[in-house]
């Protein structure tokens, strides 16, 4: 179809070259076309030749993963088998631990406790535009019914048309922003998210857990599932670094995150409304209902008068349509007719359950209310927690100058923003609740003193009795700091506000570790480690304190960034540190890969769901703790020759300028991925450089350094074979480092990657990646046992065999964008040619991101 676009669009000879380029870069792999040759087809071309050919690759990859998705849903519907539960599912999780040793009784201990927090972010990962990604809905809107139509019939014919508009319409759709985004742009895309998948998947996730623990009490009965999902979000209030993001956007990305929310509950209890015509003789109302009627017709009586007309004798009907009306009216800020807060929209639906179970009506008061009542629970009125993140040394800063000139005298403006921020903070509470924003994130914390700063700006910032109740969250990110983190929080248990909250809460106390730096700062192999120890030491300062810890697990999507499968990952944890909680970021391109579809959205959350239980089980915790005790000696070994093998490369003369020149760096700020500038600050230093595009702009070079450096220097340091084999068979985390490294490297081309490298004019510099790439390729397939990489995963490495080549092509068109704006020559570039070369090299980055999903 896309072939059919692209000659209609552009002419045979458009369509001639793409299969030009596509039959060389598969020849290529096969070795029958040399690199030569295809450098010479693409410089052949004009430059506005080779943009629309680049168009045309990653205008393919949208499609493709498209299809891929779509292969991936009708496999989940094929083994969708109650009686014979799906890997990784709620149903095999809860089977798995009712046959355990704790029975029954440790199983409903487990889902009663269970927490999963999916915490969605705004980092720049996400290459594509929101018009892109709309429009990529509606072709999957139009493969869905094209699939459902009969073949050779007129809705086949009328499907496949639509289909070819909508490609169409793709091709045409600009791939590049025109302007940057701001923070509010990035709040309404990620909301995207929950209008269309999240908010309908979220009931259908728990009635599978309640399914599996209750099969044929389900719907009949008051649920033993519990709402486990409480989704959060930085966007919009993450101010690391961002100055875009002040007060006033954090304000109204709350009230945009209400208005949505509210939207969907109202169509919820509408839609539900309208069905339930359950007749007042046959379903009396409960003298509860009533009572609340009554209540509703002396304060609304024109309203209740118009409801009755509607539903004679349905008094659950009416109760349910008088609360759809005040959830617009909440809305709509109609302050005589709205609901305070999400409790007493609660309230409401459980005076109709309950109504209608004591009328005998069990399934319509436990099936599609119980939906409501559950998205209600998860969601209030608020959607997701707001989450304001700011680095501790603004803290600092900020402290010193109130205490020096008060909070009402002469302030920078940084700082009274930061005292603005805690104001806001505290409005957000009063009119939406302190469930809506109550989390403060300090980021590079190096001591209680940075956790304390935070308490003592509020105490400035409002009179004690309207400062905002705020959980202030330590997020260790260097090793240094994450081995630091116990000693930390010795000390904040010393500050009275947080013993206070220790109080108010249960005793529970929250840390978020950071993987993007730590792996940044130390490599990959060390940085896995170290994040493995203080989960351990971090879970054992829990239990000496009686306290009920949370990590929070600062992901990237990419797997130099702590990404990959997060349900793996949750297994290969520290004994003890998971506890039935999991609390996650989710970025950029992950949230559009995980949300997108809605089949895709229940099995990723179901998957999550599955990894908390499990990893939560003795079982699963023994055999972690006995594998670590018997190889951590070795992983030791390993980590400190990785370690060591890294730092030389990023601590070598010249080696951020050499980075610079090798990769696409400097032009991702081009690329407007999202609001928040690449660098910290003004510096240009290697140091100063954001995790994020540090791997983004690896991963554009098909190197993918940050996901396997140092570690086949690492495993060369412990020359016992049959001992490596044996940990990677035993333990979890190890196995799960080698199995994350060895994507990374199948998603290396070393042939690009070289070609790449020598921009760099370092030929020392090439050699020592690409035999560290060769090294640890070589160890990772000797000690796996594979005879090449994901040879036990057909279906990923299918994948990544298919997109290779094409990736490729991609690759070619960015190396002569990069070789002609980084020659000699590229002084002498016209502005025409120049403004050419740069629009090729951004369209090649944005198509290899498509290509390779997992960037940044």
């Amino acid at each position: 179809m896309l072939g059919t676009v692209l000659q209609e669009s552009g002419g045979e000879d458009l369509l001639a070259d793409v299969e030009k380029l596509r039959h060389a870069v598969i020849g290529a792999r096969d070795g029958a076309v040399s690199g030569e040759e295809i450098t010479a087809l693409v410089a052949a071309w004009p430059l506005e030749r080779a943009k629309q050919v680049a168009r045309a690759f990653t205008v393919y990859f949208h499609l493709a993963n498209l299809a891929e998705e779509h292969q991936r849903m009708r496999t989940l519907r094929e083994r969708d088998d109650v009686a014979n539960p799906s890997r990784e599912s709620l149903a095999a999780a809860v089977r798995a631990v009712r046959e355990g040793a704790g029975g029954e009784e440790h199983l409903d201990e487990l889902v009663a406790g269970m927490e999963f927090h999916p915490v969605l972010t705004a980092h720049p990962t996400e290459a594509r535009r929101r018009a892109v990604s709309t429009s990529i809905l509606r072709i999957s809107a139009q493969l869905d019914a094209w699939h459902a139509a009969h073949e050779g019939g007129t809705e086949a014919a009328e499907a496949h048309r639509r289909l070819l508009e909508e490609i169409d319409l793709l091709w045409r759709t600009s791939q590049l922003r025109y302007t940057r985004l701001d923070p509010l742009d990035e709040v309404r895309t990620a909301l995207a998210a929950f209008d269309e998948t999240i908010f309908a998947v979220i009931p259908h996730v728990y009635r599978a857990l309640d399914r599996a623990l209750d099969p044929e009490g389900t719907g009949v009965r008051p649920p033993r599932a519990v709402p486990f999902v409480r989704y959060g979000t930085w966007i919009g209030g993450d101010r690391d670094g961002n100055p875009f993001v002040t007060h006033e956007v954090t304000r109204e990305a709350v009230r945009i995150q209400s208005d949505h929310v509210l939207r969907g509950l109202e169509s919820a209890a509408e839609r539900i409304a309208r069905t339930l015509t359950a007749y007042g003789n046959l379903t009396p109302g409960s003298p509860e209902l009533l009572d609340a009627l009554s209540s509703a017709r002396a304060g609304q009586p024109s309203l209740l008068a118009e409801i009755s007309d509607r539903s004679p004798n349905e008094p659950h009907r009416q109760l349910l349509l008088y609360a759809a009306a005040r959830l617009r009216a909440t809305r709509e800020r109609d302050a005589d007719l709205a609901y305070p807060n999400a409790e007493a929209f609660l309230a409401d639906l459980r005076t109709v359950q309950g109504s209608l179970a004591r009328a005998g009506a069990n399934r319509q008061a436990y099936g599609e209310l119980q939906h409501l009542v559950w998205q209600a629970e998860t969601f209030g009125f608020h959607l997701a927690e707001l989450e304001i993140r700011q680095h501790s040394e603004v803290h600092a800063a900020a402290l010193e100058e109130v205490r020096e000139h008060g909070p009402d005298g002469e302030l920078s403006e940084r700082t009274r923003e930061v005292l603005d921020t805690i104001r806001v903070v505290s409005w957000i509470q009063e009119r939406f609740g302190v469930e809506a924003c109550r989390r403060y994130i300090v980021s590079f914390t190096r001591s209680a003193d940075d956790i304390a700063a935070v308490y003592e700006l509020a105490g400035y910032a409002l009179p004690a009795d309207r400062r905002p109740v705020l959980d202030v969250i330590p997020l260790f990110e260097t090793g240094a700091d994450l081995d630091a983190s116990p000693g930390v929080l010795d000390g904040m248990l010393d500050i009275p506000a947080v013993r206070e909250r220790l109080e108010q809460s249960g005793r529970r106390v929250e840390v978020m570790l950071g993987y993007s730096d730590s792996a940044k700062d130390v490599g990959p192999v060390s940085a896995t480690l170290r994040l493995y120890d203080a989960q351990a030491r971090l879970a054992s300062w829990a239990r000496r304190h009686d306290v009920r810890l949370t990590l929070f697990h600062g992901r990237g999507g990419s797997l130099g960034r702590g990404g990959g499968p997060a349900s793996r990952a949750l297994l290969a944890q520290a004994p003890g540190s998971v506890d039935g909680r999991f609390k996650v970021t989710e970025q950029g391109e992950v949230i559009f890969a995980r949300y997108g579809q809605a089949d895709l959205a229940r099995r990723h959350i179901e998957q999550v769901g599955h990894a908390v239980l499990m990893a939560s089980t003795d079982e699963v915790q023994e055999r972690e703790r006995s594998a670590a005790l018997k190889y951590r000696p070795h992983a030791d070994t390993i980590a400190a020759a990785a370690q060591e093998a890294y730092l030389d490369l990023i601590n070598a003369d010249g080696f951020a300028a050499w980075f610079s020149r090798v990769s696409p760096l400097e032009e991702l700020g081009d690329l407007r991925l999202g609001s928040r500038p690449a660098r910290r600050g003004a510096a240009r230093g290697l140091g100063d450089l954001r995790a994020i595009p540090w791997v983004f702009a690896w991963t554009q070079t098909r190197v993918n350094l940050p996901g396997w450096y140092g570690l086949g220097t690492g495993l060369a340091a412990v020359p016992d074979l049959p001992l490596l084999q044996a940990a990677y068979r035993e333990w979890p985390m190890f196995a799960s480092l080698l199995d994350n490294a060895e994507m990374s490297l199948a998603k290396t081309d070393r042939t690009i990657a070289e070609r790449y490298l020598s921009l760099g004019d370092r030929p020392e510099m090439s050699r020592r990646v690409l035999d560290e790439y060769d090294l640890t390729s070589t160890l990772v397939l000797r000690v796996t046992g594979h005879s090449r990489l994901l040879e036990n995963r057909r279906v990923l490495s299918r994948a990544v065999d298919l997109r290779n080549p094409y990736v490729d092509a991609l690759s070619h068109l960015q190396l002569r964008a990069l070789e002609a704006l980084r020659s000699e020559d590229a002084r002498t570039l016209s502005p025409e040619d120049r403004q050419h070369l740069e629009r090729l090299l951004l369209l090649s980055v944005n198509g290899v991101a498509a290509g390779l999903q997992n960037t940044g």
